[in-house]
């Protein structure tokens, strides 16, 4: 029997992780690198329009060139791929091959690693598109760093890409083959469909602290023991979701009736029978966090 508590194990990946690409921070801030970067004849852009990026015939991401794009276009630098410049930008691409497609929906096809990349091209023009003006004098702000900070025409403050913390996390009770996972359901889910719990990590708040907060405050049950699990990107619109277990001594729910409306105490048994797709019971596809955590635990008894 695996405690979680006790030992660390290995968890799944998570979706939205394993990008190929290399990153390139140093060549952020070197303006004269970029530009060759955005002229050189091997360089793509993934094009959002409206916050959906432009895809195949067949899901892929397309990448469109330089000639495609938008005169005003904003450049995001995401990296390089086998040494050749990524870009990303918000657009329209007009062109029979592509079109754009709801950023959810794609995910649940991309390959390994292009939800990834997707992730971080949606986030950032998402989080460009929120920040036109400054926070600090109203003035409007301009691209920065590649697309890795905006800074104030009129006080020069610079902002940069925001990220916020979500823990996710299931409460488990008892032990053994008889351990139980605690889902919740939102008001907004359809009926059947259910997933673990999750919410902010406020200010002066530990993560621990934040699993045990929002587990009692949405569902009454008190835990003890933490377990980080594993981490996403959730680019809905810029937040870190990371997932944990949490031990509940206690089975006694009491939902809060706004957030959660409904939560329910499920067997292992239960919980693979979902993830088969069988049964009544539905939960979150294999993209989301939520999913990982109720497979680790399923397979490891």
């Amino acid at each position: 029997m695996v405690d979680f508590f006790d030992r660390p194990f290995t968890a799944a990946a998570t979706g939205f992780t394993g990008s190929a690409l290399d990153r390139a921070d140093a060549m952020r801030g070197d303006e004269q690198a970029v530009f060759a970067a955005r002229m050189h004849p091997g360089a793509r852009w993934l094009m959002l329009d409206d916050l959906r990026p432009h895809c195949t015939a067949d899901g892929a991401l397309h990448w469109a060139r330089r000639a495609d794009l938008p005169e005003d276009a904003e450049h995001v630098f995401l990296g390089l791929q086998d040494g050749l410049p990524r870009f990303a930008c918000a657009g329209c691409y007009g062109d029979d091959d592509a079109a754009p497609q709801d950023a959810r929906a794609a995910a649940m096809h991309l390959p390994a690693g292009d939800g990834a990349v997707l992730a971080q091209a949606r986030s950032l023009i998402d989080w460009h598109g929120r920040h036109r003006f400054c926070g600090g004098c109203g003035a409007p702000t301009e691209a920065r760093k590649a697309g890795y900070a905006r800074q104030c025409t009129g006080c020069g403050l610079e902002h940069f890409p925001r990220t916020d913390p979500v823990v996710i996390m299931l409460a488990l009770h008892g032990e053994g083959a008889g351990q139980r996972a605690l889902l919740g359901r939102q008001g907004r889910f359809p009926p059947g469909f259910m997933s673990a719990l999750a919410g902010f990590v406020e200010h002066g708040e530990s993560l621990e602290e934040a699993v045990r907060r929002e587990l009692f405050e949405e569902t009454g049950v008190r835990t003890h023991r933490v377990a980080y699990v594993a981490s996403q990107p959730w680019p809905f619109p810029y937040s870190l979701m990371m997932g944990a277990f949490a031990e509940a001594p206690s089975d006694q729910i009491k939902v809060d009736g706004e957030e959660i409306v409904e939560a329910r105490w499920f067997t292992r048994d239960e919980i693979a029978a979902a993830l088969a797709g069988e049964g009544e019971l539905q939960v979150p596809p294999p993209m989301a966090i939520a999913h990982t955590l109720l497979k680790t635990w399923i397979e490891n008894p």
